[in-house]
């Protein structure tokens, strides 16, 4: 019977997950730049992953004891309205979009022009039961509502904004997806009709933001999707960063660091294994990530002797950190490169400002 149980009581899931230290790898294997521009790359900069998994009855209680793990409500990691069933494939497309960010933020800091212009709004997640459930998923581009184009979320929120529930909504959708190498596949592209319904209470109210005159709610009827503006930037020469199966945008600070050491001289760090978590902007600023703590531990068992955090989780990284690791808090790009210059890495010069 005790068998039985524990047979059972494994397969029976909780509302939490838990984050354990994951793989802490080094991102020269996953650039890929023409050959002539590509450079010996001496040290090595880190990328450092979590894993999250469910909860079981019969793993909570080993789960709560263990020193490395975090346990975490669902709803802290899903949010208020997305399904454990998107939650991989937003994994994905987060990555996508960080290793977009982080190749425009390293060639940009190199010197090199970089453009970007916006494609549509990219489906981030969908309400169960929505009426976008049956016809949106994640991954794919709305462009146009009711033959207006919708480039950016500002535009997608306003051409909704005067649609009450009941209103048939017609959109164009390209029917792309982000795949376990973070790749955004393109798809053909679709006319779907969709009926507006009535705002849940258990769906909270979008907020208006002051760039965005319109926005907000005014009553208008509930479609059921997080959607977020896609750029595409143009690159002066294809850049490539091959991941596999690591989802999220916390590595876009290490993919950018990465991407500089193999395009400048290959000494960015000094000959030293350094390793990076935050996420980064097109324009360098770096932000906050999940799993600090488990990502600490993960890259001194790498045998990384620096560890670049963001400037607010500094204190919870640093109190995972051996003697032998140490953790510097930062929010930029540029204050990363500073301190690598500090440490005797080669870091590439301020490019001069753009029509100065």
């Amino acid at each position: 019977m005790l068998v039985v149980a524990a047979v059972v009581a494994d397969h029976v899931s909780l509302d939490y997950y838990v984050l354990t230290p994951g793989v802490a790898q080094p991102v020269a294997p996953l650039v890929h730049v023409p050959k002539q521009r590509a450079h010996r790359v001496r040290g090595s900069v880190l990328l450092t992953d979590v894993y999250l998994t469910r909860v079981t009855a019969l793993g909570y209680l080993y789960d709560s004891v263990r020193s490395n793990a975090q346990i975490l409500p669902a709803a802290a990691v899903l949010g208020p309205a997305t399904p454990a069933s998107q939650l991989v494939a937003q994994g994905y497309l987060e990555m996508e979009q960080s290793q977009s960010a982080a190749k425009a933020a390293a060639l940009t800091r190199l010197g090199y022009h970089v453009s970007v212009r916006d494609i549509g709004v990219v489906v981030f997640a969908v309400v169960p039961g929505s009426p976008a459930a049956d016809v949106l998923s994640v991954g794919q581009v709305v462009t146009s509502v009711e033959g207006h184009r919708t480039l950016d979320a500002c535009a997608f929120a306003r051409s909704l904004a005067s649609r009450h529930a009941g209103a048939l909504v017609h959109l164009t959708v390209e029917r792309s997806h982000a795949n376990a190498h973070a790749e955004l596949v393109p798809g053909p592209s679709v006319r779907e009709t969709v009926r507006l319904g009535r705002w849940p209470s258990s769906v909270p109210h979008p907020a208006p933001t002051p760039l965005c005159p319109g926005s907000g709610w005014h009553g208008q009827g509930f479609l059921g999707v997080e959607a977020e503006t896609q750029p595409v930037f143009r690159l002066p020469f294809r850049v490539g960063l091959r991941t596999t199966s690591i989802g999220g945008p916390s590595a876009g600070l290490a993919m950018t660091l990465g991407i500089i050491n193999t395009l400048w001289d290959g000494n960015l760090t000094g000959g030293r294994t350094v390793a990076a978590t935050g996420t980064i902007t097109p324009t360098g600023a770096v932000g906050e990530v999940g799993g600090v703590p488990e990502k600490t531990v993960a890259v001194e068992r790498a045998g990384a002797t620096v560890f670049f955090v963001p400037a607010a989780q500094v204190g919870t990284a640093r109190s995972k950190a051996p003697p032998s690791l140490r953790v510097y808090g930062v929010s930029s790009l540029a204050q990363v490169l500073a301190d690598l210059r500090h440490l005797g890495g080669s870091v590439p010069p301020t490019p001069p400002r753009r029509g100065s």
